[in-house]
């Protein structure tokens, strides 16, 4: 057998995924990142219009229909005041191909990125696919990115940092002074920020802020997705946007891996972004509910956890072989340290299923917590 790329030596199949396949089928399963939610009725509708009039059929431009990117455009105007061309959008397969195309466009073979520890996995392995070298930076203790960390960490051979909030895997979301810190490290060190935005919607206390808001720069490309702002996960449709030449070397690689996104997705995603917004509210509510019930449980088995201020994540302290026996009483979450070496010592759990399950849940992870203290 001929050897392999390098750069897919690299890299492994996720921990998150290890964790799925040891457990069993009748698990309560607390690692899941998608809301339990059904997509909406108008954005259904519209992908079966689609189908049925033949406008699914054929391949769509590359970056994605006029329509939906009128309806990306018009989101940032209508939540942020942020003038954006419409050509300035690529829809992508998800926000995790949209990650993919920004580093390979943007990221030379040995060049760093900078990225957060504990952070999402995919941070690690779309840098090591584009051949750079990822250099992971390590948390507060509220588990948010400092932006003084960032700066501190950027070198010659930085090409990118990438910051995400709200975050996955902590729940953490960044201050505007924060963000507005961010934008500036952009704008002065003349690196690229990737601001991975795909929980924006998600958030219980203070409000969503973007880079693109501040920046003086085109030093800032932004990626987000219909996956979790519109209970689409299935769907696979996301988006970047960014200025026009990085527009274009994103699309340069997004027209060879991908040609298009899936052309239903791309109507069903338009009137999503663009009809009724009653789902956005509605699974904030409840999300935020479910979290307060996961921390106040946590804290009742003295369970140490930063409180989560969006996404639907929580990342506790949690005592030494927690991980493994809470999967051998049946409810699976997520070693830590499947995010980065920052998350040695913790866990994740997804609150992302009902309350009556959770209150089951969070009484078995007491029970685990009690046998390996």
């Amino acid at each position: 057998m001929t050897d392999f790329a390098d750069r897919v030596e690299r890299i492994s199949i996720s921990g998150i995924r290890e964790v799925f396949e040891a457990a069993s089928e009748d698990a309560i399963n607390l690692g899941l990142g998608q809301p339990d939610f059904p997509t909406p009725e108008h954005a259904k509708q519209a992908a079966i219009d689609a189908i049925e009039s033949g406008a699914a059929d054929g391949y769509t431009p590359n970056k994605g229909i006029e329509p939906l990117r009128e309806a990306i455009a018009a989101k940032y105007e209508r939540d942020q005041g942020i003038a954006i061309d419409p050509d300035d959008v690529i829809a992508t397969s998800g926000a995790s191909e949209a990650l993919h195309i920004a580093l390979e466009a943007h990221v030379g073979a040995g060049q760093e990125v900078l990225i957060p520890d504990p952070g999402f996995v995919s941070y690690d392995a779309l840098t090591k696919l584009a051949d750079g070298t990822p250099v992971p930076v390590e948390l507060r203790d509220d588990l948010t990115l400092d932006p003084a960390a960032v700066e501190d960490a950027i070198s010659d051979d930085t090409a990118a940092f990438i910051i995400n909030s709200p975050a996955n895997p902590t729940g953490a979301v960044a201050s505007e002074d924060d963000i507005r810190e961010f934008a500036r490290i952009a704008d002065e060190h003349d690196v690229l920020c990737v601001s991975d935005e795909v929980y924006e919607y998600t958030i219980f206390e203070g409000e969503h802020h973007s880079p693109l808001e501040y920046a003086d720069s085109d030093n800032v490309v932004v990626v987000n997705s219909c996956s979790k702002l519109y209970s689409m996960t299935g769907w696979r449709l996301g988006w970047v946007v960014g200025a026009s030449e990085r527009v274009d070397r994103m699309v340069r690689v997004h027209q060879y891996a991908q040609a298009c996104a899936t052309a239903a997705a791309q109507y069903a995603a338009a009137a999503a972004l663009s009809g009724p917004q009653d789902i956005v509210e509605e699974m904030t509510d409840s999300f935020q509910r479910r979290r307060d019930i996961l921390v106040e449980g946590l804290e009742a088995h003295e369970i140490t956890c930063a409180r989560p201020t969006g996404a639907f994540y929580a990342m506790p302290e949690v005592p030494e072989g927690f991980v493994q026996e809470c999967i051998d009483r049946g409810v699976v979450v997520v070693p830590g340290e499947a995010f980065g070496p920052g998350g040695e010592g913790m866990a994740r759990i997804s609150y992302a299923t009902d309350a009556e399950t959770l209150r089951e849940a969070i009484k078995i992870m007491g029970e685990a917590a009690d046998a390996v203290r």
